[in-house]
């Protein structure tokens, strides 16, 4: 076990960046894993959190005293935190407000319209005249109202704070301001007056998905809009060490090939959606290794070790990015993937770790009948819980048998 005391130690960060409810499941996943495998180090004692999108949602509960195990039964097991409960259903609430806000202005945009095409139907055409009509298009299909409001009651139980001022450590959440196209660090100067649940749902405002979020006069929208993971905040904090994740990588169909995976459709054929989530991801990815590189050249002596799924990773790439009645699987994957992962950069990643005090725990690592179900179960409660456990165990296994049929009909060729 490596002597260092905690003051000797340098800086530790851990930066997560977004991707919707299935980034924030395979970061507890690899939370988890590394909590379990790893000593000498505490994700809820990190000196500077950093958090964008979705990950916000994660770094903001750590720093907050909420450990790994907890976000587990929070994001996986449906379970509350001092009576809190974050539902699926949360993420799906249609942005009522925002649709009737854009309604009310359809009478006068179009009177509006009618009046610029009547007045010069030749110069200005149809299209021109009636484009304005666009305005009253909604910013957002989603309300993510109840995430802020889900916040503001956990960090106001048992000693934690909705104040960034008022937390043990560093904690930053990443967004950015549509009208000027600039990050926004909640939590630095100036940014700090801002509760901490109002920070996380505009680091997570999804453009399209969900309104721009009002903050004292502006509006802010995700904040991976400018950078994939702004690791940078925390070693411009000082941190030697930055721990990252990135849930988001392009699929490479013929590595998958390659390394033994059925044989899968092109993407093309599997249509517009498809098509896009590789869109999305590469360029995600690109900007994300930009960085990295950067790092490298900028901040010399600093050790940034980044986890995410493989390239060939099909459980990941054929998820939907909101799926959430598959959360079990996907954390179970992301945890495992990890585990291998720690094994396999051992030589690389062991030296680094011991700088700064934290150790492999081999009895952990090496335990192939280790899974993340048989960790939670061994520290569950019994009676109601257990019941509580076994009706979410049974949704889940009907939505896993449902998504292996699937697999098997599309590897087949059967419509």
């Amino acid at each position: 076990m490596n002597k260092l005391t905690r003051e000797r130690k340098p800086k530790i960060g851990l930066a997560l960046a977004g991707g919707g409810p299935l980034g924030a499941v395979y970061e507890t996943g690899v939370l988890m894993a590394l909590d379990e495998s790893l000593t000498g180090l505490d994700l809820n004692d990190i000196d500077v959190y950093v958090g964008v999108s979705a990950g916000s949602f994660i770094t903001s509960g750590l720093a907050n005293g909420i450990t790994p195990e907890e976000i587990y039964r929070l994001f996986i097991g449906n379970q509350t935190i001092d009576g809190a409960r974050l539902r699926p259903e949360a993420f799906l609430k249609p942005a009522f407000r925002e649709y009737f806000q854009r309604a009310r202005s359809v009478p006068l945009l179009f009177v509006d319209a009618l009046w610029r095409y009547l007045s010069s139907p030749i110069e200005r055409g149809a299209i021109d005249s009636f484009a304005g009509l666009a305005r009253a298009i909604p910013t957002g299909i989603f309300d993510n109202d109840a995430i802020s409001h889900f916040l503001d009651k956990a960090f106001s139980e048992h000693g934690r704070s909705n104040d960034f001022r008022k937390l043990k450590h560093k904690l930053y959440a990443v967004a950015t301001d549509l009208d000027t196209g600039q990050s926004v660090k909640f939590g630095a100067p100036g940014f700090d007056n801002i509760p901490i649940s109002k920070a996380v749902q505009a680091s997570a405002a999804l453009p399209g998905l969900f309104p721009p979020v009002e903050i004292d006069g502006r509006y802010y929208v995700d904040g991976a809009l400018k950078k994939t993971l702004h690791a940078s905040v925390a070693l411009d904090e000082g941190a030697r060490l930055v721990i990252c994740i990135n849930p988001l990588v392009p699929f490479d169909a013929d590595l998958a090939r390659r390394h033994g995976k059925p044989e899968m459709k092109k993407l093309v054929e599997s249509g517009l959606p498809m098509v896009l989530s590789q869109t999305f991801r590469a360029i995600i990815h690109s900007r994300l290794q930009a960085g990295l590189a950067k790092y490298g050249r900028q901040y010399r002596g600093a050790n940034v070790v980044l986890f995410e799924p493989g390239s060939d990773d099909t459980e990941m790439f054929y998820t939907n990015l909101f799926s959430y009645s598959t959360r079990k699987r996907v954390c179970e994957h992301a945890y495992q993937r990890t585990r291998q992962d720690l094994l396999k950069r051992r030589d690389v990643l062991e030296p680094i770790f011991a700088k700064f005090g934290i150790d492999y725990d081999d009895e952990a690592l090496h335990d192939a009948g280790r899974t993340l179900e048989t960790r939670v179960r061994r520290t569950r409660g019994a009676g109601g819980e257990r019941l509580h456990d076994a009706a979410l165990d049974l949704a889940d296994t009907l939505n896993e048998l449902k998504h292996w049929a699937g697999r098997i009909v599309e590897r087949r060729g059967i419509q």
